[in-house]
């Protein structure tokens, strides 16, 4: 029998700054997702209903101006706020947006939002006391202003239930296949990444994201030891040495240090000599015994269990995935 249930209607909303090579790219991947699951399955195949939503200059009003399906009322099952590579709209203008947004969740709809989308899918309230992502650039800010919620910075996908959110820019694949997956099947998602030559859901934003640490936090004499450190790429720094630089106290450099980076020196450093490595892996030929040697760690299996546990990746995997120099 054909599958008479109405389409899955996907909407994405077009505020003033958002990407459109995301919203293009979103459509144009749900239009092959249907297109797959139709050539598997016929006219018994789940279909997919993508529509745009536009809101006029102060977001009184937003209008549908796109729908792949037109002729029938308009529900979405999932709402998705793309990436924005500018500033984002007017404060005035997300409150609007946001109520909009809780409308549709309001309505059964999943939200869903991608990199700087956060921002507007936060001012909804609905990510309070849930676990979200946003790009690595941007999670600090993220968390400052919306202090209620929990940020998964290293992850490059957030699913929980009725809201989901993606990291970096380009993270709109993996929310549309994830979504494919949801609203299709596992099956019609591979098949829709291995076509459009991307991966699936699965990566992680740590894999991408680089070190950067915090410098405007205003204590000099723990920013005195960070460009200490940075200098010789924390290869033997102990903590006597760095209170020695701060001019502290060994307790209180501790407590100082930890407030202005939010890390422990012991994490600042690894991070620092797990960066220095990420070069190195990207740019040389040196051997992985050679790479820990050069950064600090005298045992290799020590600098592999700590690359991993900070990138997601081993270290020679890393070099496969990113490596322009000699990689294989």
């Amino acid at each position: 029998m054909p599958n008479t249930s109405p389409p899955a209607e996907i909407a994405i909303l077009i505020y003033p700054g958002a990407q459109r090579a995301a919203i293009h790219g979103l459509t144009d991947l749900f239009g092959e997702a249907s297109r797959i699951a139709g050539e598997a399955a016929g006219d018994k195949a789940p279909r997919l209903r993508i529509t745009h939503w536009l809101p006029d200059a102060a977001a009184e009003t937003v209008t549908c101006v796109f729908d792949s399906q037109p002729g029938s009322a308009n529900r979405p099952a999932v709402v998705i706020v793309p990436p924005s590579l500018g500033n984002l709209p007017d404060p005035a203008v997300i409150r609007r947006l946001a109520d909009w947004l809780t409308r549709r969740h309001d309505d059964g709809g999943i939200l869903a939002s991608v990199c700087a989308g956060a921002f507007l899918l936060a001012e909804t309230g609905l990510l309070d006391g849930r676990p979200a992502t946003t790009h690595w650039g941007l999670a600090e800010e993220l968390g400052a202003r919306f202090p209620a919620i929990r940020i998964e910075a290293d992850k490059l996908i957030v699913e929980d239930g009725d809201v989901i959110t993606a990291a970096g820019v380009m993270a709109w694949t993996d929310l549309g296949l994830k979504l494919v997956d949801r609203l299709i099947s596992p099956s019609v998602m591979m098949t829709t990444a291995r076509f459009l030559l991307v991966d699936p859901p699965g990566r992680e934003q740590r894999y991408y994201s680089n070190f950067s640490p915090r410098l405007g936090h205003g204590d000099a004499a723990i920013l005195k030891v960070q460009h200490w450190l940075q200098a010789q790429a924390a290869q033997v720094a102990g903590l006597a040495q760095m209170a020695a630089q701060a001019g502290l106290e060994e307790r209180t450099f501790l407590r100082r240090f930890h407030r202005a980076t939010g890390l422990k020196p012991t994490e600042y450093c690894q991070h620092l000599r797990v960066a220095k490595a990420r070069e190195q892996l990207e740019l040389t030929t040196r051997s992985i015994d050679q790479i820990a040697f050069a950064v600090g760690y005298e045992d290799a299996g020590a600098f592999r269990k700590v690359f991993h546990k900070l990138v997601g990746l081993s270290p020679g995997d890393y070099r496969r995935r990113f490596g322009g120099v000699g990689a294989g």
